[in-house]
């Protein structure tokens, strides 16, 4: 039987995600990375990658702007003032005072989450059911500015 195999099927399976795995468990598709503005709690930019594009290679900071960053961001290189959450390494627990900053990077950033709650809970867009990077983006990009035009209602 002659079937097209590779680029030149005509299939619904995903061409770009990749898979990566967080807790054990795997997961397979796209991951979306968002900058959002402390005072009106809107998506600002936003990047959608493949999951295993681990966090620290992506970065949407500009110069002079202040980003509070998660642990999955440790050792990335910030262009704005790096408040990243300090994590320990293998053989180096993190000390009180990395414990106290984190608190307060935690304190600031809890509301940072809450995009991504919405998101997945009322858009119900936590699957994206796309077959390639750029179509994911389009679909990141429209989920977004519904999350903004929601944020702005409230």
């Amino acid at each position: 039987m002659e079937t097209p195999r590779g680029n030149d099927a005509k299939t619904r399976r995903c061409k770009d995600g990749t898979w990566t795995k967080k807790a054990s468990k795997s997961h397979f598709g796209y991951k979306l990375h968002t900058i959002e503005d402390t005072d009106d709690d809107l998506i600002r930019r936003f990047k959608t990658t493949t999951a295993s594009v681990h966090d620290s290679q992506v970065e949407l900071s500009k110069e002079g702007e202040v980003v509070y960053r998660d642990r999955g961001y440790f050792g990335a290189i910030s262009k704005g003032y790096d408040t990243t959450m300090q994590r320990g390494v293998r053989g180096h627990p993190i000390g009180i005072r990395d414990k106290v900053r984190n608190r307060r990077i935690s304190s600031k950033r809890a509301k940072g989450e809450r995009p991504y709650a919405i998101i997945k809970n009322v858009f119900t867009s936590g699957f994206v059911r796309v077959t390639t990077l750029a179509r994911a983006n389009v679909k990141m990009a429209i989920t977004a500015f519904s999350y903004n035009l929601y944020q702005l209602r409230q």
